[in-house]
């Protein structure tokens, strides 16, 4: 699988997680923060820790940023800084421009200046869990749009023993089970054969609108 070139600006717990993050999934990621304590310590998790002005053009041009697959900019307590950083960011034609706000305000300023996507990570999470603890039976939401939604979530127990192609999901519930996890033993079956007879320690990947998975998550 092809691997990207991020680059991670501002090294607070949003950035400084994020940039870890990608890192340890292989990617090619430059981390920049003013705090040289800060960038020590993410020396271990980037491939390039700078330590630099971020409010100053030169240093974007510097790294060769137009490379990247894409440009984070984590500094959401400075509003002034982030408004800055963006539009050096457009002006350099870099491919993608993802900027954390703190107030939906900020984010439609971020918009306007040429941000392609806000990130509200407390919104966020929050939303993420009150998602997934609203619905007893829902293990986890791994996408949710306005459109559908992706989530992990235990079989009810009118479905333990049943094969799925008994079950008749997408007419009865317009939902598709697109992988089911099997604990025991450990592995995951992507788009699993109609004769898989699902148990109660299975975990089902559904996809669907969002009443569709909550009424089957009801049953």
């Amino acid at each position: 699988m092809k691997k990207g070139k991020f680059v991670v600006i501002g090294l607070g717990k949003f950035g400084f997680y994020l940039a870890k993050n990608l890192f340890l999934k292989g990617n090619d990621v430059i981390a920049i923060d003013k705090n040289k304590e800060t960038v020590q310590k993410i020396k271990d998790y980037s491939s390039e820790a700078i330590i630099a002005d971020v409010t100053e053009k030169e240093t974007f041009t510097a790294i060769g940023i137009e490379d990247a697959d894409a440009v984070i900019v984590g500094l959401g307590t400075s509003i002034a800084s982030s408004i800055l950083i963006t539009h050096f960011l457009k002006e350099l034609r870099v491919k993608k421009i993802i900027v954390k706000a703190m107030s939906e305000e900020q984010g439609q300023i971020l918009n306007i200046l040429g941000a392609d996507d806000i990130i509200f990570p407390e919104k966020d999470m929050a939303e993420k869990v009150a998602n997934s603890i609203g619905d007893i039976n829902i293990v986890d939401s791994i996408m949710r749009t306005n459109e559908f939604s992706i989530v992990e979530i235990a079989p009810p127990n009118d479905l333990i023993g049943k094969k799925l192609s008994e079950l008749n999901l997408r007419d009865k519930f317009r939902i598709q089970v697109i992988a089911i996890k099997e604990l025991i033993p450990e592995r995951t079956h992507v788009i699993p054969s109609p004769d898989f007879v699902i148990k109660d320690s299975d975990i089902l990947i559904i996809i669907g609108e969002e009443h569709s998975i909550e009424a089957f998550s009801n049953l």
